[in-house]
């Protein structure tokens, strides 16, 4: 593994496929992206393979755990951190047979205490809920709310924000308890994505942990 799960901090997701896709990956974590999700939704396996491996190399450079989306058996093949899952995909316990105990295994509550709770109890490494604001990435997600994070909480597992999420809005949702904020176009969006990872990383030096999160 490249390193222990980052407790809070910004949780970068690319958004390919991109000609750029490695040095924009490589700006995100030299400004600070804590976390690393590879996502792409196409169906070039190849490729996509050949990219996880590239962006697996430039994470163990940076110490930063490498993840990727939806695709465990992809997950496994690279040698990735972990995966992310969502509500079509594996199932929490079988991508945990797949990638060993150690894995980072993140799932998708999307607005639903419900759903999380039900997650929490198959042991995922994190939970995630969103979209808290209007997202490019997915213009029609359901809006999750602040509430929903506060009430997460008792579950005592990271929970991570995503969706819109910008350094100008992001201090309420760490306040109502997100340890990790996920952002796609925010940062590999950005004409320097550098910059733009610096931005969302500073509002982790300046906001105390809670220690009574979980």
């Amino acid at each position: 593994m490249s390193a222990p799960f980052p407790r809070r901090g910004l949780y970068a997701i690319t958004d390919g496929p991109r000609r750029d896709l490695l040095t924009a990956a490589a700006a995100v974590l030299a400004g600070g992206a804590v976390l690393l999700q590879y996502r792409d939704k196409t169906a070039d396996d190849n490729r996509r393979r050949s990219e996880a491996e590239a962006l697996l190399r430039l994470c163990r450079e940076r110490r930063v755990p490498l993840i990727i989306n939806d695709d465990v058996e992809l997950a496994a093949r690279v040698g990735a951190d972990g995966v992310h899952v969502g509500q079509s995909d594996v199932n929490i316990a079988s991508a945990r047979r797949l990638l060993g105990t150690q894995a980072i295994i993140g799932a998708s509550c999307y607005a639903s205490l419900d759903r999380a709770r039900q997650l929490a109890a198959a042991g995922p490494t994190y939970l995630a809920f969103g979209a808290f604001f209007a997202s490019p990435t997915k213009p029609h997600a359901q809006r999750a709310s602040l509430e929903l994070l506060r009430e997460a909480r008792v579950l005592k597992l990271p929970l991570v924000a995503i969706g819109g999420i910008t350094p100008d809005n992001a201090a309420a949702l760490q306040q109502a308890g997100a340890d990790l904020l996920a952002v796609v176009s925010g940062v590999f969006g950005a004409s320097d994505p550098e910059a733009a990872a610096r931005r969302y990383a500073a509002l982790f030096t300046s906001t105390a942990m809670d220690p009574d999160a979980y």
